[in-house]
C-alpha cells in the first residue's frame, strides 16, 4: 500500500528499499486518477497501457533505483507543454496539434527517469484571464 502523498522523498525511500516499483506507483496513479471527483484535472491523461509500459521500460533499462535522479517519479505538465504523442491544446481544442517530440523540459525529466502521467488543465492559452 502506498502512502496518500507520493512526494519525492517518500518515493525515493520506498524505491531504495525496494518496497515498491515504478509499476506499483503507476498502478496507484491509475487507480487514483480514476477515483478523482474532479475530472477537469487532466486534459489528456497518459493512457493506462502507456503508463505501465513506461514503468516497465524504465525498470528494464535502468533496474537500479539510484541509477537516475528521478527514477520512477511521476509528473504531469500543463497542456501548453509538448509531450510526444499526446495532443497539446492549451485548453483550446481548435488549436490542438500532436507533437512529434517532447519539449526540452519533458525530455530532460524523462532522461532523469521521471514518468509523465498526463497533461493538466489550464486557463485557455495560459493567459490567466
Amino acid at each position: 500500500m502506498l502512502p496518500i502523498m507520493l512526494d519525492l522523498a517518500t518515493l525515493r525511500a520506498l524505491y531504495a528499499d525496494r518496497s515498491v516499483t515504478p509499476r506499483d506507483v503507476m498502478e496507484a496513479v491509475i487507480e487514483r486518477r480514476a477515483a478523482w471527483s474532479d475530472k477537469a484535472v487532466f486534459i489528456t491523461p497518459t493512457s493506462d497501457a502507456d503508463l505501465l509500459a513506461a514503468a516497465g521500460a524504465l525498470m528494464e533499462k535502468h533496474p537500479e533505483p539510484n541509477s537516475l535522479p528521478l527514477w520512477g517519479i511521476p509528473f504531469a505538465v500543463k497542456d501548453n507543454i509538448d509531450v510526444a504523442g499526446l495532443p497539446t491544446t492549451a485548453a483550446c481544442p481548435a488549436f490542438a496539434y500532436r507533437p512529434q517530440a517532447d519539449a526540452t523540459v519533458v525530455a530532460r525529466l524523462r532522461a532523469a527517469g521521471a514518468l509523465v502521467i498526463g497533461k493538466t488543465n489550464l486557463d485557455q492559452f495560459a493567459t490567466g484571464l
